[in-house]
């Protein structure tokens, strides 16, 4: 049957660090989540990269969680469709790199009229703390729930593309605080990759690429007191490519 028109849509996969609780029950992964920056929580909780999701309160497929995005206005480009919708779907207003990675046009992708969907990578730094709506809520990439239609096929390309990005650019500023220690951005490359990272590997391939730069300063001594560690940040707030042929793979 053919399309009487089709609709142009954004969709954004928004991600940040955070700590999850570990699973409560076999099969039943918990989606309770805090900001990685509001201190260590107790024994049961663990690091992973998390992706921003709403549930569906209508009609198809009520109950299920979404991508958070809608129809593109006759008035406005993508970009600025994409950031609208972040704002009315799920109140997040700032986001430190958002970018276009994709575009999904199958026909059948969702019931007609026809959608095609441009698919957008936001991403969330560690000292953020978006008050979400009660629909709203952050789930590990590693377990998501029921998605609506192909969000959960789109959630994962941008993980993908977010992982492969992490090689050949310095994209982690997205994700990492103005100043941080070594330790601490290991925990974000070994979240958003999803395996792990040796620090001092970490350390020497970025300082050697000149993506991070120490700051001189170095962090408070934690409880158990020990050398304080020093703090660094990174030597641009914007897209760069670094390396365009370089690989961060996992451990063999």
């Amino acid at each position: 049957m053919p399309h009487s028109s089709t609709i142009h849509e954004s969709l954004t996969a928004v991600f940040q660090v955070r700590r999850f609780r570990d699973t409560i029950a076999a099969g039943q992964p918990s989606n309770e989540s805090v900001g990685h920056d509001v201190g260590r929580p107790a024994s049961g909780w663990h690091t992973e990269l998390g992706v921003l999701l709403w549930q569906r309160a209508m009609e198809p497929q009520t109950g299920t969680w979404s991508l958070p995005g809608g129809r593109l206005r006759d008035d406005e480009d993508l970009d600025f469709s994409a950031r609208r919708q972040l704002a009315e779907k799920v109140d997040v207003r700032e986001v430190s790199h958002l970018e276009q990675v994709w575009v999904f046009s199958d026909p059948h992708r969702v019931p007609p009229p026809r959608r095609i969907a441009s698919a957008y990578l936001g991403l969330v730094p560690l000292t953020a703390d978006p008050q979400l709506p009660d629909d709203t809520r952050w789930y590990p990439v590693s377990a998501l729930p029921e998605m609506s239609f192909d969000h959960g096929t789109v959630a994962q390309h941008a993980r993908t593309r977010l992982a492969a990005k992490l090689s050949y650019t310095n994209i982690a500023f997205a994700l990492a605080p103005s100043r941080f220690t070594m330790s601490t951005l290991r925990e974000i490359y070994c979240a958003a990759l999803g395996y792990d990272v040796d620090t001092t590997n970490l350390q020497r391939v970025l300082s050697r690429r000149k993506v991070i730069t120490p700051t001189g300063a170095t962090s408070t001594p934690g409880k158990s007191g020990g050398r304080p560690a020093a703090l660094y940040r990174f030597s641009d707030d914007g897209l760069r490519v670094t390396d365009e042929f370089a690989a961060l793979r996992p451990p063999t």
